[in-house]
């Protein structure tokens, strides 16, 4: 945060998940591994697929994208909610130097329809060209605009109720540093199996996945009170 990559909301979002990965156990739980799967499957059939990066998932997460990124080919695009050109120039320049990788961002010629903040702005080769778009640590309000652009859009968020993973077409609830290496992880066994991923996929449901998720986190609950 002293150095401009997270802002301070994002120090508060960041401990709102943690709260979430306690109640999970702090560890992968079946669901996370079966959408995970998903999102694996998703990214590899993908025509154009996309990862967006912004100030928490660049902290926490840019190796771990950065490998995925060259797993799934799909290009890394920095956008920011509490942005500003010098921040959005030291994000950029912070995930390049950590990952080695160019990143999109610096020129953001397109606008994201549906989004009335700073939000909006991305870039005409990434983001809107995306059929799919991995969305760590996003917010609702793009999550939402996207799928109604007409992208499928995965989530990844530790709240199985927050509005980004409502929205989403794969959630993802997991913490990011177990995530996304378990995503790469299968995207370099599905890629020459294609067949394999299309039956995840079409096997995968993202409702009944989420509320079973929800159920756990209350079982767990009730079993710790007990």
């Amino acid at each position: 945060m002293s150095e401009g990559i997270v802002s301070v909301t994002g120090l508060i979002a960041h401990g709102r998940g943690e709260a979430f990965d306690y109640l999970l156990g702090e560890k992968t739980v079946p669901e996370a591994e079966a959408a995970e799967k998903a999102a694996a499957a998703m990214l590899v059939l993908a025509t154009r697929p996309m990862i967006t990066i912004n100030g928490n998932a660049a902290a926490l997460a840019a190796k771990e994208l950065a490998m995925l990124s060259r797993s799934s080919g799909a290009p890394m695009e920095v956008n920011l909610f509490h942005r500003s050109d010098a921040r959005m120039a030291k994000v950029i320049a912070f995930v390049e130097d950590e990952t080695g990788e160019k990143v999109l961002g610096r020129d953001q010629d397109g606008i994201l329809p549906g989004i009335a903040s700073d939000r909006s702005r991305c870039t005409r080769e990434g983001l809107l060209a995306a059929d799919v778009v991995l969305i760590p640590l996003e917010d609702g309000d793009r999550a939402e605009a996207m799928v109604k652009a007409g992208m499928k859009v995965i989530s990844i968020d530790l709240n199985p109720l927050s509005r980004t993973n409502q929205e989403a077409t794969v959630s993802v609830v997991d913490e990011i540093t177990r995530a996304v290496p378990n995503i790469t992880a299968w995207v370099d066994r599905l890629k020459r199996d294609s067949d394999e991923a299309r039956r995840i996929l079409n096997d995968y449901q993202n409702k009944r996945n989420l509320s079973s998720v929800v159920d756990r986190i209350c079982q767990g609950l009730k079993e710790h009170q007990a």
